[in-house]
């Protein structure tokens, strides 16, 4: 059976916060408001593969009223997501993802962002794409005001 999920997530910038995005801490004098640290793109991902699996939203397992949760990392996020992955005997086919940004500029650090989300989701680094683009300088995106991360994810599972 193949199963498909979509993902997204926005997070507003602010001062004397790091930027995390796909685990990659991107030097920048902002980063992003949240709970956690934050990782749109992780979270999106996150997300995505919960809805392939129609296990509801990263909000259900990690709710951001949660002290458990404050600053987390969420490439450990990420890998209980995989667990569930795992109990249900499902396999990654591919994510594809895009964050939507002004600044910073990401080129030099999609292969990092990549490789981070390979390894947790134990499949291989050509199975993850990993896109960035503006909104030519439209909407909150262009004013710079946060991110946005769009994630799609396709996953082969026994039949249910």
């Amino acid at each position: 059976m193949i199963r498909i999920g979509n993902g997204f997530d926005v997070h507003a910038f602010a001062s004397e916060r790091r930027l995390i995005l796909g685990g990659v801490h991107i030097p920048h004098p902002y980063g992003l408001i949240g709970h956690s640290d934050a990782d749109v793109l992780t979270h999106a991902i996150c997300d995505a593969l919960l809805g392939a699996l129609a296990l509801g939203d990263i909000g259900q397992f990690f709710p951001d009223d949660d002290p458990a949760y404050k600053d987390a990392d969420s490439l450990d996020l990420l890998r209980q997501v995989y667990r569930h992955l795992e109990k249900k005997s499902a396999t990654v086919i591919n994510i594809d993802s895009t964050l939507a940004l002004q600044t910073p500029k990401l080129a030099s650090f999609i292969d990092e962002m990549r490789h981070n989300i390979a390894s947790n989701l134990n499949c291989q680094i050509a199975q993850i794409g990993i896109k960035a683009t503006t909104t030519e300088r439209l909407g909150f995106v262009g004013r710079k005001e946060g991110v946005a991360a769009f994630a799609v994810a396709l996953l082969e599972l026994p039949d249910l």
